[in-house]
């Protein structure tokens, strides 16, 4: 195979996965506030992905978003699969903290949330690094 040059990622990149990271937390836990169940439910689920994919991305600047995207549902659909076991309950009930990161009952639906703010959040990533004049594909 051809070697392919990738262009570094620019300094400016981790800046806005961290200011935009530093926007999303709030949102979540803010989100657990919206009356109504299903509405509140989907938005946490929907920006918890949005996290986990930032995460990814500042730790993995180079990725093409689709990869990253792949990797942060990746993540949270494994967290939710977790909640099928007790480990996660027991986990938050020890530190309340963890009861936000890991969940504590399985919920259907919030895959489909997670998948939504995985694609969401890998659209505004390629839309920002085409507006960068960064690459939002696989090279070649």
């Amino acid at each position: 195979m051809p070697a392919t040059e990738t262009k570094p990622p620019s300094p400016k990149r981790r800046l806005i996965l961290t200011g935009v990271g530093v926007l999303v937390v709030p949102l979540g836990l803010a989100s657990r506030l919206i009356p109504g169940g299903i509405l509140g439910d989907m938005a946490g689920g929907v920006l918890y992905a949005v996290l986990i994919y930032l995460l990814v991305a500042f730790f993995a600047p180079r990725w093409p978003p689709l990869r990253a995207a792949a990797l942060a549902l990746g993540v949270c659909v494994a967290i939710e699969l977790f909640q099928l076991t007790p480990v996660p309950g027991e986990l938050g009930a020890a530190f309340a903290p963890l009861r936000l990161v890991l969940g504590s009952t399985f919920v259907a639906t919030d895959l489909v949330a997670y998948a939504i703010g995985a694609a969401l959040a890998a659209l505004g990533d390629g839309i920002t690094g085409r507006l960068q004049g960064r690459r939002g594909g696989p090279p070649g």
